[in-house]
């Protein structure tokens, strides 16, 4: 840990962004307290128990005690705090707009517990829609006013790119840190909060190991609007990546071409990088999808259309359409089949279902009459969740994925979780009733799959 003397950090949300940040600057020295309005999660949180499935929280948890406290009591909390952080969600609205309520709501509280004649940094976290920053410092100078009370405040945008089931690791050592104000007093501030981390002077946690030739993050400062549009720029720009590999994956399909290896090609352009150039049956999650869709709903709020990303969309939800269409072409129809899905989160690492590709194919096979037979690591509880009533007759899951093809038609690889890149193919084609493998993340050798006696289907291979 670091020997950093630590500020007051208090942090609004204790979700994916906000309670692995808070773990991030309790562990370089700082004393947080992480608030929430969820009762049942902060109950968890004081007992060490994480809320959400994310590597390494729980055992750095249990060694923070001192540094780390958590409430539900946001206003009385903040007064003497030197900085505050705003992460709370901001869902999509059903116009593709970001809502940021809740933003507004945690701003005015804030503001709430403030004192006279002392002075704040209030820090936006998360993912808001271009100007939250200037209306969170509207919605705060108007309490202050309200109130009568004197306090000078700063505001700063400073957003995340973490990835979840990596986003510990992404704490300690970011590709880079944003901050963005008109206020010279509120970089400063943060420049101070993360200085453990610019300057990588902190003993790294045993679980999260420094990786060789990691070189110091650079710090870029900017403006508040020019910060909450790299946020959503380099989310757009990497589901960009992704559908376009997986429209070139379509075309390789009709040619016989392989992906993989086409990837592998232009992969080695440093131009393009390697990165992101894994075709599937698409992206999901809390981030890609929603950013997406509030930048396309910024553009048209400023009469500017956005075509480039609204075809990553397309393309996207079309991957989870081809999904299906190769099943029912390979079984001539899915109507009373039995469907064996492995993965039901949306990426490995996490029990987030939010936007899966695995949810919605699950979706379009229930709507074909096909009956589904399902497995996850972690997820299936909140997979559960995401049903009605109805498809849930239609769904049973099991807790090994050798029971989930037991007596199956195929079985579709929906999450690349290391457990199904180890499976035993030999004895999960044995079990089932016709031998259809679906590579929904391309993650076996389509010879090796072949030779342990499955008929193999891959993406764009």
């Amino acid at each position: 840990m670091s020997t950093n003397k630590g500020m007051k950090i208090v942090i609004v949300g204790t979700g994916y962004v906000g309670l692995t940040t808070a773990v991030m600057l309790a562990y370089i020295g700082h004393n947080v307290v992480g608030v929430d309005i969820d009762e049942k999660k902060i109950e968890l949180l004081k007992k060490g128990k994480s809320p959400i499935h994310e590597a390494g929280v729980e055992e750095l948890l249990a060694s923070l005690k001192n540094n780390i406290t958590f409430t539900t009591d946001l206003k009385s909390n903040v007064g003497d705090a030197d900085i505050i952080m705003i992460a709370v969600g901001t869902p999509a609205k059903a116009n593709g707009e970001a809502d940021t309520h809740y933003v507004e709501e945690a701003a005015c509280t804030v503001a709430e517990g403030l004192i006279d004649g002392r002075k704040y940094t209030v820090v936006v976290k998360s993912t808001v829609p271009i100007g939250t920053n200037r209306r969170v410092a509207h919605v705060i100078a108007r309490t202050l006013k309200e109130r009568n009370v004197k306090a000078k405040v700063y505001v700063a945008s400073n957003p995340e790119f973490l990835r979840e089931g990596m986003a510990l690791y992404d704490s300690f050592y970011p590709d880079r840190i944003v901050i963005g104000s008109e206020d010279p007093e509120a970089i400063e501030m943060l420049r101070r909060m993360y200085r453990p981390i610019l300057e990588q002077t902190f003993d790294p946690p045993q679980a999260i190991p420094r990786p060789d030739g990691y070189s110091l993050p650079p710090l870029i400062t900017t403006d508040p609007v020019s910060a909450e549009m790299i946020k959503y720029a380099a989310n757009a720009f990497l589901a960009l990546k992704i559908s376009f590999i997986n429209e070139i994956a379509g075309l390789c399909e009709k040619v016989g071409a392989d992906v993989t290896e086409v990837a592998r090609g232009i992969g080695l352009d440093t131009r393009i990088g390697r990165r992101f150039l894994n075709a599937g049956i698409g992206w999901g999650g809390s981030c890609f999808p929603k950013d997406t869709a509030a930048l396309i709903a910024v553009g048209r709020e400023y009469n500017y259309e956005m075509p480039i990303v609204e075809a990553a969309r397309r393309v996207n939800q079309l991957q989870r359409e081809r999904t299906v269409e190769k099943l029912q072409s390979v079984l001539k129809g899915v109507r009373g089949r039995t469907i064996a899905i492995l993965g039901l989160s949306f990426k490995p690492g996490t029990d987030d279902v939010r936007e899966s590709p695995a949810i919605d194919i699950i979706r379009l096979l229930i709507e074909r009459g096909a009956h589904i037979r399902a497995h996850d690591p972690v997820a299936i509880e909140n997979a559960r969740k995401a049903f009605t009533t109805e498809e849930l007759q239609e769904i049973t899951f099991v807790d090994d994925p050798y029971l989930a093809a037991e007596g199956a038609d195929a079985v579709v690889v929906a999450t690349e979780w290391q457990l199904y890149r180890k499976i035993d193919l030999k004895r999960l084609a044995y079990v089932m009733r016709t031998p259809i493998l679906l590579d929904g993340r391309n993650i076996y050798a389509p010879k090796e799959a072949r030779g342990a006696g499955f008929i193999y289907m891959g993406v764009g291979r």
